[in-house]
């Protein structure tokens, strides 16, 4: 890949910074006469400006076939625009309060209050520090579960069941009853659990040495074996399976419909160390490891087709949107690839956090609008607008979130290093009435 040349390019792509960071909407706290932010990220005046990109991003609501978040595709007349802004700000919701009648603002930290969550806080509003587990609009808590003692490492909303697994580093499995939210099992494994996936009404979980497999239809079960070491990845497409390996191996089975079982078809080798990230997209395969690295396979023949190493360290999640790849690192970094006419991947675009990012979700608010959830090793889950990368609003926590998974009619889930799980609904913004 030629580096030099390819980082020109992208910043003739990006064309230099925004001119207008702001919103391209009405600040409704505005036409009440009552606004207190400084700088408003939204418009003071009647009229928003136009959207120069013309064509809206929004998809039908409610519509998992619609989802964005689908696989690599090229398109050579697409619309560089990432990181441009222009989109929402950040912080909102819980980002600042007023004081009794005066309209003074008290700035709040980016620290949820400690005295908060023990229930004893004398402050109240005038307190420096957040009392909510998250700032910005659209989404909300809806509930917890408790019941994981350590690290919830996987969520899987099985399509036509009505519970939620969780998979935890305690070495078990918990089914939850989305009626009730109540505990209704708990497998014990006898591993930890490193990995889980659901695929229509199956279930997936990575443990050491072995792949363990639920049908949530018919009650089967099936313990899959030839993993070295943990299994830290898995991802279904069509009728095969894939799973990254401690040792650096993706092992590989195929879906026998007349014996009704999983059997093994190819062990894909490359990676020196760990693969612990695992995406399919347009008849490829993408793998991030431990080694730096992610590498794209041809699903036809199950061939290495390229070796990125853009980043500097352990590439922790990859992720499928429209017709990008999304890649993010303990290097502190969201890498954005671009297929060239030659049909490599390049970075189009980079994202810097401050802190290593874990893991990264794709889904769309109630509006349809495409989201990225970053979730960093400070506590802390990033919501992201694509593609301007403009902050949306944030989730804070005891432990880092090691598993988001998104599940029907605007639910998410979020499962943090203390075995906590949380309920999460996108919610429509209130529409501003006009005097």
């Amino acid at each position: 890949m030629d580096l030099d040349g390819g980082n020109k390019r992208v910043y003739q792509r990006l064309g230099g910074p925004s001119g207008d960071s702001k919103h391209q909407k009405v600040c409704y706290h505005w036409q009440a006469g009552k606004c207190n932010r400084h700088p408003c990220p939204f418009l003071h005046s009647e009229l928003p400006t136009p959207n120069v990109n013309g064509t809206s991003s929004k998809r039908p609501h409610g519509s998992a076939d619609n989802s964005g978040f689908s696989g690599h595709r090229r398109n050579p007349h697409f619309n560089n625009t990432w990181g441009r802004g222009g989109g929402r700000g950040g912080g909102r919701g819980a980002g600042g309060g007023v004081v009794g009648g005066d309209m003074s603002v008290v700035r709040k930290a980016d620290k949820v209050c400690n005295y908060w969550i023990q229930g004893n806080c004398n402050f109240g509003e005038r307190c420096k520090f957040l009392h909510s587990w998250n700032t910005g609009d659209g989404f909300s808590m809806l509930t917890q579960l408790e019941g994981h003692q350590k690290v919830v490492s996987g969520i899987a909303f099985p399509s036509g069941s009505d519970k939620l697994y969780t998979g935890s580093t305690d070495e078990s499995v918990r089914v939850w009853d989305c009626q009730s939210g109540k505990c209704v099992a708990v497998i014990n494994l006898g591993g930890e659990v490193g990995c889980m996936i659901s695929e229509g009404p199956w279930v997936f979980v990575g443990i050491p040495n072995f792949v363990k497999v639920w049908n949530t239809q018919n009650s089967m079960e099936l313990s899959l074996n030839g993993p070295v070491g943990q299994v830290y990845a898995l991802v279904v497409n069509n009728d095969m399976l894939f799973a990254g390996t401690q040792d650096g191996s993706i092992l590989v089975w195929k879906f026998n419909v007349v014996a009704n079982c999983f059997e093994p078809a190819a062990s894909l080798k490359g990676h020196t160390r760990g693969v612990v990230s695992l995406v399919v997209g347009a008849n490829r395969l993408y793998s991030g490891s431990m080694d730096n690295t992610i590498r794209v396979w041809n699903l036809e023949n199950l061939e290495c087709l390229q070796t990125l190493t853009d980043h500097t360290s352990v590439v922790m999640s990859v992720l499928c949107w429209e017709q990008f790849l999304l890649s993010c690192s303990l290097d502190k970094t969201v890498k954005v690839w671009y297929a060239t006419e030659s049909g490599n991947l390049e970075v189009t675009y980079t994202h810097n956090e401050e802190h290593g990012i874990v893991t990264l979700c794709g889904m769309h608010d109630a509006h349809g609008k495409p989201i990225l959830l970053c979730s960093c090793n400070d506590n802390t889950v990033r919501f992201y607008d694509l593609p301007s990368f403009a902050e949306r609003g944030k989730i804070f926590t005891k432990q880092e979130v090691r598993a988001i998974q998104a599940g029907p009619n605007g639910l998410f889930f979020t499962g943090d290093g203390t075995g906590q799980v949380k309920v999460w609904n996108w919610t429509p913004e209130p529409i501003p009435t006009i005097q």
